[in-house]
């Protein structure tokens, strides 16, 4: 089992060229739970229990920028620097990059910004890439443990997670967020945001709740990440449930990443989920792992053998999430 995450993503690579002929154009579903607030229109909130919500097309739209903060993090520090990345950078032009660092195999690349539009800064972390062996290794290494208390103060050791993810995230979290303080001082900036794919979500799931824990109660923390594996135990679900309201997970189709680890090794999702369950067609599931309705991402995909990798790549609302798709 230690194996299987890495395994899944070299094969996701060894296809990967096939994905690249799925053209941009193609109009597929990526959902924001949004419900706007009076000062963010793109804020987004948690369902309620036991409820399945069909996304509006209006929805689908807003979440487009958040996606192209996911797929720009895969692009070399060199081009996020000039914010020239092509289309992932192009989408947000406004944007203004301050720290990029990580060389995309002991150490994921990375960025932080300021987004004007939102008045919000961003930090995006780039996802496994399975050509890149030290990255392997972080996500095979499946053993849990108790998150850093220096880094993550006052959580109860109950709390587990995936030790290459809580190594990988140490890596980057002090400097981060030593950016991301300087940031909120010199722009005003009211909102801290958190983008990633695959292994960056699992980064950005857990920068969402170090950033909340370590920034002043007044900064609002979201996160938006896709195809993100678990990342801890029910206990971490539990926590960031009540940590990080702000929070969307999103899976497209038969994605195969996001049952992984699996539940009989003691992981579990928080809440957050949104299944794309078709190209225009997606839903917003109960919180935590929904393995119930029929629309969701266990039910559709009960087990690796049924997924589909690609569709870890994307498309998501037409864009293509990956280390080939930086263009």
């Amino acid at each position: 089992m230690r194996s299987t995450f890495s395994s899944l993503l070299l094969l996701a690579f060894a296809v990967s060229a096939k994905a690249a002929a799925v053209p941009t154009s193609v109009h597929s579903a990526i959902a924001s739970v949004a419900e706007p607030d009076s000062a963010r229109r793109s804020d987004f909130t948690s369902f309620a229990a036991d409820t399945v919500t069909t996304l509006s097309a209006e929805e689908l739209e807003d979440f487009a920028p958040y996606t192209q903060f996911a797929r720009a993090a895969y692009c070399p520090s060199s081009k996020l620097t000039n914010w020239d990345c092509g289309e992932a950078c192009e989408a947000n032009s406004g944007f203004q990059p301050t720290l990029t660092g990580g060389d995309g195999n002991a150490v994921q690349l990375y960025f932080v910004g300021y987004w004007p539009e939102e008045n919000s800064v961003v930090v995006s972390h780039e996802g496994t890439d399975p050509t890149q062996f030290l990255s392997l290794l972080t996500d095979a290494n499946l053993a849990q443990e108790n998150l850093n208390t220096s880094l993550f103060p006052g959580v109860d050791d109950s709390v587990w997670v995936h030790s290459g993810f809580a190594d990988q995230q140490a890596l980057t979290g002090p400097i981060v967020l030593a950016e991301t303080k300087r940031l909120i001082a010199a722009k005003g900036a009211t909102t801290v945001t958190l983008v990633g794919h695959s292994l960056g979500g699992a980064l950005a799931e857990m920068d969402a709740v170090y950033m909340t824990l370590n920034l002043p109660s007044n900064i609002h923390v979201k996160a938006v990440t896709y195809g993100t594996p678990r990342v801890g135990n029910a206990a971490w679900a539990s926590f960031f449930d009540a940590t990080v309201p702000d929070f969307v997970r999103v899976n497209n189709e038969k994605d195969l990443i996001p049952i992984v680890p699996g539940r009989g090794l003691g992981y579990a999702h928080p809440h957050g989920e949104v299944h794309i369950v078709s190209p225009g067609d997606a839903v917003a599931c109960s919180p935590d792992d929904d393995a119930t309705d029929s629309a969701c991402t266990i039910a559709t995909v009960p087990n690796i053998a049924v997924g589909n990798i690609l569709n870890h790549l994307g498309p998501y609302e037409g864009i293509m999430i990956g280390t080939i798709f930086c263009t």
